[in-house]
């Protein structure tokens, strides 16, 4: 597990100011304030090539859609085939909180 390497107060504050955020608009406030647009942006990128990747998109229909190059497009596959789960845990809650 890779997390492991990262694991120290400073995440765990950031992770769990994370947990904190009530809703979407103090997620939208909380990560403002965080990150660089570039970087929001880039984050919520990964995640739909994840969803894409798992829905069986191909790289070419992924990178047109989404504009994720090729590099990361692989990045987030071996992340979904090799990874600790994060990504199909949180979209497969998403997909589950959308059909409600």
């Amino acid at each position: 597990m890779q997390i492991n390497k990262l694991r120290g107060k400073e995440l765990d504050q950031l992770f769990n100011a994370i947990l904190s955020l009530k809703d979407l608009e103090e997620c939208y406030q909380f990560f403002d304030d965080l990150c660089t647009i570039n970087e929001i942006q880039s984050l919520a990128q990964r995640l739909e090539v994840a969803r894409m990747l798992q829905l069986g998109y191909t790289y070419h229909k992924i990178e047109t859609e989404t504009g994720a190059s090729t590099a990361t497009i692989s990045r987030v596959k071996r992340c979904l085939n090799y990874g600790n789960d994060g990504y199909k845990m949180t979209l497969d809650r998403v997909h589950n909180n959308e059909e409600k």
